[in-house]
């Protein structure tokens, strides 16, 4: 298998991608175009090192980044959730 690597702007790109998306499956909108790429990013790493943890791949190029960042962000942000839920903040 070939490994592919991916440029800094292409980081920033997947990641806007997977965070936006993320955002809309766990709260139902988005953050902003820069906490949804640094959701994103932040997913990425977090799928990467869960699918090399359990030994899942889901391929090369843009969809395997796609979703492996989409899986980690989901994941993160439900942690972020979780965690805050005790939180005083403005309700809706």
């Amino acid at each position: 298998m070939e490994h592919v690597s991916h440029g800094t702007i292409f980081w920033l790109i997947i990641g806007g991608i997977a965070g936006a998306l993320a955002g809309r499956i766990v709260d139902g909108g988005g953050f902003g175009i820069i906490v949804d790429i640094i959701v994103g990013i932040v997913g990425a790493f977090i799928g990467g090192w869960l699918g090399g943890a359990l030994g899942l791949h889901l391929g090369n190029g843009v969809i395997g980044s796609l979703l492996t960042a989409l899986i980690g962000a989901v994941i993160f942000l439900a942690l972020v959730r979780l965690f805050s839920r005790g939180r005083a903040g403005p309700t809706v």
